[in-house]
């Protein structure tokens, strides 16, 4: 449904967004980039993509660095080349499976590799806690957005989540919360 999408939002100020390697992070890294080079073809002027977090918590640091650079370049090359502009990256790096030492280590990962966001959460099974985000703006350089996403149900928690830091809330509930904020 992408170019649909793509074609019915051109000209909005809404973007359209499409996830790579949704929940798990697990693919493998040339899966991965053919499908977000292929998202972007198809008119995707946002990405989330979910960080290997298996890698990440096996240890296996260059890789995962590795894997997010090379999807990184990939996706600029080839939004310059399909003349798409500029395609934002959103890094989820479930934060609530990392220690947090390894919190700090994936935003490093994220901010290395060249990616606008890191994001907290796919929310599949997992939440975003304000703890997560006061840690993740913390280690994150300043031109790095924080994303909460998973479990913001109400005003009251997407509010606590702007005020540690995130700068993007995704939440389900974004209707009910728009409704409360009305």
């Amino acid at each position: 449904f992408l170019p649909i999408m793509a074609e019915r939002l051109h000209g909005c100020d809404v973007k359209t967004c499409a996830v790579i390697s949704f929940p798990y992070g697990a693919d493998l890294p040339q899966s991965k980039i053919a499908a977000a080079e292929n998202a972007v073809t198809a008119g995707a002027e946002e990405l989330d993509v979910v960080m290997n977090i298996t890698a990440l918590r096996s240890g296996d640091f260059g890789y995962v660095r590795s894997e997010l650079a090379t999807l990184v370049r990939a996706v600029q090359s080839r939004a310059v080349n399909d003349a798409r502009g500029l395609v934002l990256i959103k890094v989820v790096i479930e934060a609530p499976y990392l220690d947090d030492k390894l919190k700090r280590l994936a935003c490093k990962i994220v901010a290395d590799s060249g990616a606008d966001f890191a994001k907290t959460a796919t929310g599949v099974g997992t939440a975003a806690t304000v703890d997560d985000v006061e840690l993740m703006r913390e280690a994150l350089p300043e031109g790095v957005g924080v994303k909460a996403s998973g479990g913001i149900r109400t005003l009251e928690a997407a509010e606590a989540m702007i005020n540690a830091g995130a700068s993007r809330i995704g939440s389900g509930a974004a209707m009910k919360i728009m409704k409360e904020l009305a």
